[in-house]
């Protein structure tokens, strides 16, 4: 089984901030790393290549930089690197992320499975997978819990829905985005990391991928647009009754009901306490 895995280079969770201008990621100056939510689905990736054969290739989009990215996937166990890079690209959103890296896999080929993440944990959109899935005309199965069963032309299931699971098949050629509970992602080996060191990632830029529209990619060829950044102010003030002989308690449980009856969090009738 020959799979897929997209990967996305993201700024660390506290290091997250926004271009109120543009309304994208400032990504300089912030340190980076692989998606973590993306682990999952090469793991996933893995061991349906350890169980029925095939090759494992990651796929990103990204400055120069997220290279690191692919190495580390490398280094994991997959079999191939491709880094989709070009200024063409910056500014795309997420259909114009899809359809960028739809050309890539359709470059690739010979596919018989993608899997993604989640989500990123930048955006947090979880858009990315299912419109991959819809660029390409392939079925998608989102939040995959467990893989039940899996043969060359098709796979068992199990997904996560509101109340519960649900048991899905799906043929192949599809798309599975996965939660984290599908595998615990293992850890590069040092002989993978020295492969991963001395890879040859292939680089693709708009001239590589001949399917590509140049209509539908970049910050000119997304359909949505991010009009407004603000940070939210939170303005919260308390009152601290200090409790510095026995009177002071009635006087701070008075001050406590004439708050809670002004916000109208209780009922409107008389209490009293001793």
């Amino acid at each position: 089984m020959n799979i897929i895995v997209p990967i996305k280079q993201v700024p660390e969770t506290s290091g997250v901030r926004m271009d109120e201008k543009t309304g994208t990621i400032v990504r300089e100056g912030v340190e980076s790393i692989v998606n973590p939510l993306d682990l999952y689905a090469v793991e996933t990736a893995l061991r349906l290549r350890e169980k029925l054969g095939g090759r494992v290739t990651a796929v990103s989009m990204g400055p120069p930089s997220a290279s690191r990215c692919v190495r580390e996937a490398l280094s994991m166990g997959c079999d191939d690197g491709v880094l989709v890079c070009g200024s063409e690209f910056a500014g795309s959103d997420t259909s114009a992320t899809a359809a960028i890296l739809a050309a890539a896999c359709r470059k690739i080929g010979g596919f018989d499975l993608v899997v993604t993440g989640e989500r990123a944990t930048d955006g947090d959109t979880a858009q990315v997978g299912p419109e991959l899935a819809t660029f390409m005309d392939i079925p998608v199965v989102t939040y995959a819990s467990r893989i039940i069963g899996a043969d060359k032309g098709r796979l068992l299931i199990e997904r996560l829905v509101e109340g519960g699971y649900e048991t899905v098949s799906v043929q192949t050629p599809c798309l599975l985005t996965v939660l984290k509970e599908i595998a615990v992602p293992r850890l590069p080996r040092l002989s993978g990391k020295q492969k991963a060191r001395r890879a040859d990632i292939r680089v693709w830029g708009p001239g590589e991928l001949p399917s590509l529209d140049p209509k539908r990619i970049g910050l000119g060829g997304s359909p949505t647009r991010v009009v407004k950044i603000s940070t939210p102010k939170a303005a919260r003030s308390c009152k601290i009754v200090k409790l510095s002989n026995p009177g002071d308690a009635d006087r701070a449980a008075d001050a406590l009901i004439a708050f809670l009856k002004n916000r109208r969090l209780l009922p409107e009738r008389s209490v009293s306490h001793e």
